[in-house]
């Protein structure tokens, strides 16, 4: 799509689309989170709330699209700037909405009927895109209005799907003290997920505002890739905050745990950034319509993006030890100073220096939380900071990329015989630096078949 449509016009729709995140993550105020919370441990709770629930959550929604116009307006967007912002903000608070609606789902535990609902949205307006495109009739217009095609059909069936699941939908006008009572309980949610939601796309509304919409647009097909990878993290992390939390009582496990964690969550990402360092250029091969002096500058923020990845890599487990064992406040006062920091970044150095700017104030902000949060549990957890475990991790990846220097100097070959050798190289790093032990791996074999068994 970028490619089609420019870096200037995919730039600001990354932008009102970043903008209308960060409004409607406000406008939720917690209550999807609360609400599969409360629903999974109380089945009453649906009879007694969820008709309060259902319509507030509805007039939020029409709330939000009317303060994400007027802080568009505040911003500078007019005309039809205005009216996509509209469009994105409109499909995007239906997306949301319709996550809301799955909440019921969820809490029912109906797992696999919550994963094909996840990605109809996305399958939807993959579809008509390809359709458009196939047709010769994709624009921007086109595009965005496919996207607001999709949500809006999802969150019709949405609805139609809880009335045959669950049967009549009962529902009441909020009344305030009720409802005051259920934003009570979901203000904690709300907060955490503020904190987050700025965190990661005040960047681009900034760019787009103080820069231009063509840096933006640089950015925004850096950043996809950031995501894309981070989801390895993100899907991992969860599986170690119930144990972080079971344990947490028992120092000894808990230390075993950090330790195991760290390694699970830090070892292909290390892959994954050296290769983005010394092979980057590889993933904008789509970008056929884009100019030598484009594609360099995506590559420079792409490899910048990475380095956040590689302190993820180190330090993402320690926030999930941090939440899971009862220190969100001081964790949600890190990620507040380092949004601090990141504005105060972004105000300085975005005029003059664009998307590079806003790469290095990323990380800049990364470094800040990720060396709180290991201050954190030296000083509050009885939990041992393993160093050694990360001075093996930091010679592993220094010795990777040393020779995939050597490799990439010395001999020439194409990019995938070149990435397959050194995957093959850091694989046998792994025992020799002891970050892999053959007897875990012996031990994780024979997990493997009992279960198969």
């Amino acid at each position: 799509m970028q490619d089609r449509l420019g870096h200037t016009a995919f730039g600001l729709v990354a932008a009102c689309s970043a903008l209308a995140i960060v409004v409607a993550t406000v406008a939720d105020l917690g209550l999807t989170q609360f609400t599969v919370q409360r629903l999974a441990a109380e089945p009453g709770f649906a009879d007694s709330q969820f008709p309060t629930l259902l319509p507030m959550r509805g007039l939020l929604t029409l709330l939000a699209l009317l303060a994400l116009l007027a802080v568009g307006w505040g911003l500078g967007y007019r005309g039809s700037q205005l009216y996509l912002l509209a469009a994105v903000g409109a499909g995007l608070l239906l997306t949301q909405y319709g996550q809301f609606l799955r909440a019921p789902v969820q809490a029912r535990q109906h797992f696999n009927t919550d994963a094909v609902l996840s990605v109809l949205e996305k399958l939807l307006a993959l579809g008509l895109v390809v359709g458009l495109l196939l047709g010769g009739q994709l624009g921007l217009g086109s595009y965005v209005g496919a996207r607001l095609a999709a949500a809006a059909f999802t969150a019709v069936l949405f609805m139609g799907l809880l009335r045959r699941l669950f049967g009549r939908l009962p529902h009441r006008w909020p009344r305030w003290r009720p409802a005051g009572q259920l934003l009570r309980g979901s203000m904690p949610f709300a907060f955490i997920a503020l904190l987050y939601g700025v965190n990661e796309r005040v960047d681009m509304v900034l760019l787009e505002r103080l820069s231009s919409a063509r840096e933006a647009g640089y950015y925004a097909g850096a950043y996809r890739w950031l995501d894309a990878i981070m989801m390895y993290a993100w899907t991992v992390l969860p599986l170690f905050f119930a144990r972080f939390a079971h344990a947490a009582a028992r120092p000894r496990e808990l230390r075993q745990l950090l330790w195991l964690g760290q390694r699970v969550v830090a070892i292909p990402l290390l892959l994954l950034v050296a290769f983005v360092l010394f092979r980057g250029e590889v993933l904008f091969w789509q970008f056929g319509h884009s100019t030598g002096p484009e594609l360099a500058r995506m590559v420079l923020c792409l490899k910048i993006l990475f380095l956040n990845v590689l302190v993820h890599a180190f330090f993402a487990i320690y926030s999930t030890l941090l939440t899971s064992t009862r220190h969100q406040q001081a964790v949600s006062w890190l990620v507040a100073l380092s949004i601090g920091l990141n504005l105060t970044l972004n105000l300085l150095l975005l005029p003059r220096y664009g998307a590079i700017a806003a790469a290095i104030n990323t990380l800049l902000s990364v470094l800040l939380v990720s060396g709180g949060y290991v201050w954190l549990v030296s000083q509050r957890m009885r939990v041992r900071v393993p160093w050694h475990l990360m001075a093996q991790l930091a010679l592993a990846f220094g010795l990777l990329c040393g020779s995939w220097y050597l490799v990439r100097t010395q001999l020439t070959l194409v990019w995938w015989l070149e990435t397959g050798l050194m995957g093959v190289f850091f694989a046998g790093l792994l025992p020799l630096t002891g970050l892999v032990k053959l007897r875990e791996l012996h031990q994780l074999l024979k997990l493997v078949q009992s279960k198969r068994g």
